[in-house]
């Protein structure tokens, strides 16, 4: 970050460096992959808790993520307050009957059959966690003067995936939910106008019968994914 009355360019030695042979970057990247080709998005929760420590170092690692400028224009509110979960699945179910009586129209809604979703959102109860993630829009020095951030959604969306990536890592499962629109959690969160909400994380453990759909096992291949100039 920056202060407004010490905006230069600062060289730095690069503090950190991965000094690894290609034989051990090929397997660190292979190990990596396997690991995360096992993470899948679950809607079927456990009541076993999770620590807040465990939270906290999952968004201290999405906090880590490139970002336009480094303004890291982002801010993430973790709730297990079971009130202020079932406020949020109460608001975001009346947002979601909107989208599936008619809101999301019939080519949408049939991309979203084979996954197997509908109104109702339980996880949004059962989860022990749920991560709302806004993107700031703009930021404020300490004597109220606005500037602007840049890149918001792709900054953002990168602090995302570090954010589930870190979830995985600690043996969680998650899901992304995204109501549309979602100002209410401004209010709701108390989180200024300069704030966008984008996301709903519910994270825990998934339930002894959890299941996940079958169309979600399929992955494009890398042939389908990747082109190659060299």
């Amino acid at each position: 970050m920056f202060a407004r009355e010490h905006i230069k360019y600062e060289p730095v030695d690069l503090p950190d460096r991965a000094n690894m042979s290609d034989e051990e970057m090929r397997a660190a990247a292979k190990a990596f992959y396997e690991n995360m080709r096992r993470r899948h998005t679950v809607r079927d929760y456990s009541d076993r808790p999770v620590s807040r420590e465990i939270i906290e170092d999952c968004v201290r690692t999405a906090g880590t993520a490139p970002s336009g400028a480094n303004h890291q224009p982002w801010h993430f509110v973790a709730i297990s307050d079971p009130a202020f979960k079932k406020r949020i699945r109460e608001a975001a179910e009346e947002e979601e009957r909107r989208f599936y009586e008619g809101g999301a129209g019939d080519e949408w809604l049939k991309a979203l059959e084979p996954i197997g979703t509908n109104d109702h959102k339980p996880h949004l109860e059962e989860a022990p966690w749920l991560i709302v993630i806004f993107a700031q829009r703009w930021g404020q020095f300490e004597d109220g003067t606005k500037y602007k951030n840049y890149y918001v959604p792709e900054s953002t969306g990168i602090a995302c995936g570090f954010l589930l990536a870190a979830l995985h890592q600690a043996g969680l499962v998650s899901l992304t939910h995204t109501p549309n629109p979602m100002k209410f959690l401004n209010q709701m969160l108390s989180r200024p106008d300069s704030e966008k909400p984008i996301m709903i994380v519910a994270v825990g453990h998934p339930s002894e019968n959890a299941k996940v759909p079958a169309v979600a096992k399929l992955k494009r291949p890398l042939n389908d994914i990747l082109t190659i100039a060299e």
